[in-house]
């Protein structure tokens, strides 16, 4: 009787720990080289079936991706997803199609703003699985000038080559 209900359902077995694997569909690497991100904001992802099955075969990129804003609503072009060779035969897949982003009103309002009155623009960061749901990381981004990036290679090499020293330096 001094049992508690929640240790008597499980029967004696414990419960496993979610395994560690990434949930990371796609990733844009160009983006943060070629852009400096100031906002990013979490979207999700108007899909068909065809091009879920697709995402879950890994057959996409978000490389050339870009997101732009109409009417209050924001899509995102430039994604390809390759269907599979055993999509359904009643379906036309267009792999580039233009897909609606869904996001708050007051988060759309937020992205109006930076691109309108600050002269940013939208890129897509990364995809991933969130529960059973695909998402996308996108963010408000200023391009970089040359020396921007040489000066963000530099850090970066700096970086790595502190970590190696200080590696061996408490050996």
């Amino acid at each position: 009787m001094g049992q508690k209900q929640s240790e008597t359902s499980n029967y004696g077995q414990e419960k496993k720990p979610s395994k560690p694997g990434s949930n990371t569909i796609a990733k844009n690497r160009s983006a943060r080289h070629e852009f400096a991100i100031d906002d990013e904001y979490e979207a999700g992802l108007s899909l068909q079936g065809w091009e879920v099955k697709a995402i879950r075969d890994g057959k996409i990129n978000i490389s050339e991706s870009y997101v732009f804003l109409r009417n209050g609503e924001a899509f995102i072009s430039g994604v390809t997803i390759t269907p599979l060779n055993a999509a359904s035969t009643h379906v036309v897949a267009d792999p580039t199609r233009v897909r609606k982003l869904l996001l708050n009103r007051r988060e759309i309002e937020k992205l109006e703003h930076a691109v309108h009155r600050d002269g940013e623009t939208i890129v897509a960061l990364t995809m991933y699985w969130k529960a059973s749901w695909v998402k996308i990381k996108i963010g408000t981004a200023r391009g970089k000038k040359l020396h921007d990036k040489r000066s963000d290679s530099k850090d970066r090499d700096w970086q790595r080559d502190k970590a190696r020293i200080m590696k061996h330096s408490t050996r």
